[in-house]
């Protein structure tokens, strides 16, 4: 992963040659997505193309803002997302969710022999099963017993990733990464290095998270959750809603990739973190660590800002968010491509959403269309250029550009490239 202090890149651990774009190409061999759009990577495709918005009225989470603030979530109850992959309903949410993205991304690479290569799971989340510490919290202030407290919530946020390399059969590399909304772009980058520094054949990275009260109280507390649905990088926009689920890609070497039937059509050309250091919870108002981490990425795919042709944007609906994100676009590309945010299908997913959102942008590149930005109608009266509004569909999509800015400071950027 690139890193950065002031304005100088650093790469302590790849070297130059890495940072100009001469490594290894990392392909991606596979993909797998659950979110409030759809169940399987299919599904979401449908409602993306069809402008279906997966944010509404809270009936899974019990919470006392069910009514006043909408969110989306995947309307499947434990028990039946268990059936679906696997596993006992017992386990976290954030666990269901993962395995079964994490299992069709690995049956969508088809990999022969998957287990004779050296292969890790780097996995990324927000707050672990904060749905089951929740509970046994409310055990805790019956009774009291700190004990009992400490002895049944093993749910840390690498329980979550344990359970499911376990269940993939992936021992040989498992690490859970938890930087606020940049997790998965994290995980992706940090396997991409695992890669190419010939440590692993093939990494799956991603990420999940489930909706938690935990989760929507604090946001809530914090003013910056809208009412209505979310209208990323609209003059009037007024917060972001809170989604969930999980988004993953197989990442494998070329040595990998030369034996593969069904050859894979996307690379992940370039990554980097960045991080301005200036507030717990919001961007710099001039975008610098976004600016940072959008200039590292394209210096390590060896890429011109002209060459990007789709902008995933960050786009959450806050007004810092997408002003600081908007003016860091800008000074990066002068002429901005086409841009969107599809943070209005799945609301915001926290942990997941680089992840989610990688499986858009390869879906994308693959059938040369563009989503567009829901609920968009007044420009920005700050920045120049507008988001793509209507669905762009027979058009070529070569580059894309896939930005998660989280908090803390946390701002990642990663590239997919259509492969030669």
């Amino acid at each position: 992963m690139a890193f950065h202090k002031g304005d100088v890149t650093l790469s302590e651990v790849e070297g130059s040659c890495i940072m100009q774009g001469k490594s290894q190409q990392i392909h991606i061999a596979g993909k797998g997505a659950i979110s409030a759009i759809g169940n399987n990577v299919a599904e979401n495709f449908a409602s993306l193309r069809n402008l279906q918005t997966g944010v509404s009225k809270i009936t899974v989470l019990t919470t006392r803002y069910a009514e006043t603030l909408p969110a989306a979530e995947v309307k499947l109850t434990n028990e039946e997302l268990a059936a679906r992959c696997g596993l006992n309903s017992n386990e976290p949410r954030t666990a269901l969710f993962s395995l079964i993205a994490a299992k069709e991304a690995v049956t969508d690479a088809n990999i022969p022999d998957f287990k004779k290569w050296r292969t890790g799971f780097v996995s990324a989340n927000t707050v672990g099963a904060m749905d089951k510490t929740e509970t046994i919290y409310k055990y805790f202030m019956e009774d009291g017993n700190t004990n009992k407290l400490i002895e049944e919530d093993p749910y840390d946020a690498g329980y979550v990733t344990e359970l499911v390399a376990n269940e993939l059969g992936i021992k040989e590399h498992i690490t859970t990464i938890s930087t606020a909304c940049s997790s998965s772009a994290n995980a992706m980058a940090y396997g991409a290095r695992l890669i190419k520094s010939n440590q692993l054949d093939i990494v799956v990275a991603g990420g999940c998270d489930a909706m938690s009260r935990f989760t929507l109280n604090g946001f809530n507390s914090l003013m910056i959750l809208d009412t209505n649905p979310c209208t990323p990088y609209d003059d009037n926009r007024k917060g972001l809603n809170l989604g969930e689920g999980a988004g993953y890609v197989v990442l494998v070497s070329e040595k990998v990739a030369a034996t593969l039937s069904k050859k894979p059509t996307t690379t992940l050309s370039g990554y980097a973190n960045a991080n301005d250091a200036f507030h717990q919870t919001a961007s710099s108002p001039e975008g610098k660590g976004n600016f940072m981490a959008m200039q590292g990425a394209l210096e390590m795919s060896g890429l011109a800002a002209k060459d990007i042709d789709y902008i995933n944007l960050h786009g959450t609906g806050t007004p810092n968010n997408d002003l600081s994100e908007g003016i860091a676009v800008q000074r990066i590309f002068g002429a901005v491509p086409k841009a969107s945010s599809t943070k209005p299908y799945t609301g915001h997913t926290l942990g997941a959403c680089a992840g989610i959102e990688a499986v858009y942008c390869i879906l994308s590149i693959e059938n040369g269309i563009i989503f567009p930005n829901l609920r968009f109608q007044t420009k920005m009266k700050e920045l120049d250029f507008t988001p793509v509004t209507e669905l762009l569909q027979n058009i070529e999509v070569n580059h894309v550009m896939s930005n998660s800015f989280g908090f803390g400071g946390n701002c990642s950027s990663v590239i997919f490239s259509k492969a030669n």
